[in-house]
């Protein structure tokens, strides 16, 4: 490989660095063709970005982003790498579970970048795959914040009924 096609690779894969917060290392060396197409398919529905490049080419593109804050990966940049880019953090992960259910022990996590915070090792996957989107994030605390005002306005609601009632029925027994 010439060093002309090595840079747009390193450039490629650096602009998916900064086009998504989340980045995951995986092993598929194991997985056949038809396997690897399926996982590819799989990426796609799910709106994951699959690439496979060679480990120092990955480890330039980390390097040329922000090689301080991708260096906690660059230990599980051995062997055949995959990377799997995510606008979401918990989406791999469970994409690489349910592609496991169908009978695969592949493609395991070698590493993982989520949102600054490093990953290392497929018994993380739980872990990641339980991780809340920001965006979940964002309505549970919606949705901890309306609980009181909905509780007050039931409340009021409620007891204006009942009052209501009261004041009836005592308007009835003094006629």
């Amino acid at each position: 490989m010439k060093r002309e096609e090595k840079d747009v690779i390193i450039g490629e894969i650096a602009q998916l660095l900064t086009k998504y917060p989340n980045v995951y290392v995986t092993d598929t060396s194991a997985l056949t063709v038809a396997k690897t197409s399926q996982l590819r398919r799989l990426c796609f529905s799910k709106g994951v970005k699959m690439l496979v490049a060679k480990n120092s080419l990955i480890q330039k593109a980390m390097e040329k982003q922000d090689a301080a804050a991708y260096e906690g990966l660059f230990v599980s940049l051995k062997g055949t790498s995959a990377l799997m880019f995510s606008e979401t953090g918990n989406v791999p992960a469970k994409l690489i579970k349910e592609f496991r259910k169908s009978g695969n022990d592949k493609p395991l996590l070698k590493g993982a970048w989520i949102e600054t915070a490093v990953f290392v090792g497929d018994n993380q996957l739980d872990t990641l795959a339980t991780i809340k989107s920001k965006n979940e994030l964002v309505a549970d605390i919606i949705a901890l914040l309306q609980s009181p005002a909905r509780n007050v306005i039931s409340g009021l609601q409620s007891g204006g009924g009942k009052l209501a009632g009261i004041i009836k029925t005592l308007s009835e027994r003094a006629a």
